[in-house]
């Protein structure tokens, strides 16, 4: 059966597609059972648009799912790196809301609307400012620190408390709380143009209502493992299933990055059968990594 390479997940429109090599897309329906099988080698699928020129190796619990030579190719054209220092689009200063104390300050280019905000999993945001690059990165860097927030989460904390949320008007009140305290911070507004409050609510579109508490996360896919379910949820780049032996299991979608997929119903698979929904690596679900932002299961670069 021939497979298809993954290149992981987008939200285009505010919906979750699986994109393939070649640029295909699969659109993804809450409520509908999903099921693949890896096959072969996890391979780099390279940067910015070009095929990896080794093939390299990619280690299935790689989040990155780039070798060492695209990853880097890809952090020095980004803009998060700031070694882009001509860029002239216009740029959104954010505040992005993911569960009772988890909120950060973020910058976004204009033209991408909320889909970094999606792609992030934030559940609620307020657009703060827009304005040239330089000066959104400096409202960034200004406002974290006076308002004491990180520029970064790890998605297991996220995943964490996707289950227990407060209601919409509880996290609609914590970011115009989070906008009130911005506002006041002197200096970030010499150079941008700030923005009303207005809180977009992503829970609908994740699928978050009646969402249970999560038994684990997929390590990691080997070759001839599997993975069946109904899909429950999205969120960022997590989809949260329900496997047939009664376990609501996550997979981060950047573990498929670079693996050759194919279909698997209820059939045996190389390895082994997929009626209890999983045949890959599943660890319980953490609370994410210590330290400042965690060393692991962090977002990436900003863009």
């Amino acid at each position: 059966m021939a497979g298809w390479r993954c290149r992981g997940l987008r939200w285009p429109q505010g919906r979750p597609v699986l994109v393939w090599d070649r640029e295909r897309l699969s659109a993804l329906e809450y409520g509908r059972a999903i099921g693949f099988r890896a096959v072969g080698e996890r391979r780099c699928p390279g940067a910015r648009g070009n095929p990896c020129p080794l093939d390299s190796l990619v280690a299935g619990r790689s989040t990155g799912g780039l070798c060492a030579e695209c990853a880097r190719l890809d952090r020095l054209h980004s803009v998060a790196a700031d070694t882009i220092a001509d860029d002239r689009r216009v740029y959104r200063v954010y505040l992005a809301w993911f569960g009772p104390g988890m909120v950060k300050v973020g910058i976004t280019a204009e033209q991408r609307g909320d889909a970094r905000l999606l792609e992030q999993g934030a559940v609620a945001f307020s657009w703060l400012g827009r304005g040239p690059l330089m000066a959104a990165r400096r409202a960034e860097e200004v406002l974290g620190t006076a308002l004491g927030v990180p520029d970064r989460i790890p998605y297991a904390a996220k995943r964490a408390v996707r289950a227990v949320l407060p209601g919409e008007g509880e996290r609609a009140a914590e970011v115009e709380d989070l906008y009130r305290r911005a506002v006041g911070v002197p200096g970030w507004e010499d150079t941008l143009e700030r923005l009303g409050p207005a809180v977009v609510d992503h829970a609908r579109a994740f699928g978050l209502a009646g969402l249970g508490a999560v038994d684990g996360a997929v390590a990691e896919l080997v070759d001839g493992g599997a993975v069946r379910g109904t899909l429950m949820a999205a969120a960022g780049p997590d989809l949260h299933l329900a496997v047939p032996d009664g376990r609501a299991l996550v997979l981060d979608t950047r573990l498929l990055t670079g693996w050759e997929l194919v279909s698997a119903g209820s059939e045996e698979s190389a390895g082994g059968t997929t009626a209890g929904g999983a045949t890959v690596p599943v660890a319980p679900l953490s609370k994410g990594p210590k330290g400042p932002n965690g060393s692991e299961g962090v977002q990436g670069g900003l863009f």
